[in-house]
């Protein structure tokens, strides 16, 4: 018998577009979900609209009170969801998106000819639309690897679209998360790390709305992301880039030795000076999807 998916919804203000994603929840079909949702401070009729939704098949979680923002309300609501045994597989759902009618099937088909022990997280595509849902592209193809360290630099996997099975799910929530980290990046980043699959559906399996309030906006053209990048400099990706190394060595316990001997290297390197930087430039698998990404990248690592 198929498991049951928990749906993990963060809101915060979204009570304009939250009917439209509710309704999309509700039109899944050939899946057993259950809804675990925390507001995080809504002043609007977030709480209410959520509140009122299929009450038989919802969950409200409290947590730690106070603004926890998007990330730790996703971390939330994977502990919680985490403690019912019930819950097989676990879904984070943005509050402003419509979802295709297969998306949570589709998602656990796949993770479960897998083996269970072991952590596998899914990912797919999503089509961007502006706030009124009219197309505006899609999320970039999947390219390159998928593994560590190409992982550390990068993050491939669109929290809306991914799901985790519980091995992957009790990974990250056992985990000690790095300040500042992203609920996908570092869902994706441990269970690669970790020796886990990563699955990736190249077909478009949700509506990914854009309308200039999102917590995080999804990705332009190859062109516009390197101009963005050069905008911002090398600061921003260099403090990721060390406090993901910085969580990854907190939770060396979580991951097979050579993983957690490679994160130690690493960490020395880009401690290393002029030398180590070098060496980090030619680390197998540091690499984003694109060459003038890539070429961004080693520039970041020995200026940043």
């Amino acid at each position: 018998m198929a498991g049951r998916i928990a749906v993990l919804l963060a809101s915060y203000q979204g009570a304009r577009f939250l009917p439209e994603q509710l309704a999309s929840l509700s039109r899944q079909s050939g899946a057993d979900w259950h809804l675990y949702w925390r507001d995080d401070g809504s002043s609007d009729a977030s709480p209410a609209l959520l509140g009122a939704f299929l009450p038989e098949r919802t969950e409200a979680v409290a947590g730690r009170s106070g603004r926890l923002g998007a990330a730790g309300s996703f971390f939330a609501l994977l502990a919680a969801a985490i403690a019912d045994p019930e819950n097989d597989f676990f879904a984070f759902c943005d509050q402003d998106d419509v979802w295709r009618e297969d998306k949570l099937a589709r998602a656990r088909d796949a993770l479960e000819i897998l083996p269970a022990h072991r952590p596998a997280l899914y990912c797919a595509r999503a089509t961007l639309v502006d706030a009124a849902l009219r197309r505006r592209g899609t999320l970039p193809p999947f390219r390159g690897s998928t593994r560590f360290p190409a992982a550390l630099v990068e993050n491939i996997a669109a929290g809306c679209t991914m799901m985790l099975n519980r091995a992957a799910a009790e990974l990250v929530a056992a985990s000690r998360k790095p300040p500042e980290t992203l609920h996908d990046w570092w869902s994706y980043l441990l269970v690669s790390a970790a020796g886990g699959f990563v699955l990736t559906d190249a077909e478009e399996v949700l509506l990914y709305r854009q309308h200039g309030k999102n917590a995080v906006g999804a990705p332009g053209s190859r062109l516009r992301r390197a101009l963005a990048a050069l905008g911002r400099g090398p600061s921003p990706f260099m403090s990721r880039f060390r406090a993901h190394l910085a969580g990854l060595a907190a939770n060396a316990a979580l991951l097979p030795a050579p993983v957690a001997d490679e994160v130690a290297a690493l960490a020395r390197a880009l401690d290393g000076g002029l030398r180590g930087r070098l060496r980090l430039l030619a680390w197998p698998g540091i690499e984003r999807r694109t060459g003038l990404e890539t070429f961004l990248l080693r520039l970041w690592l020995l200026i940043g």
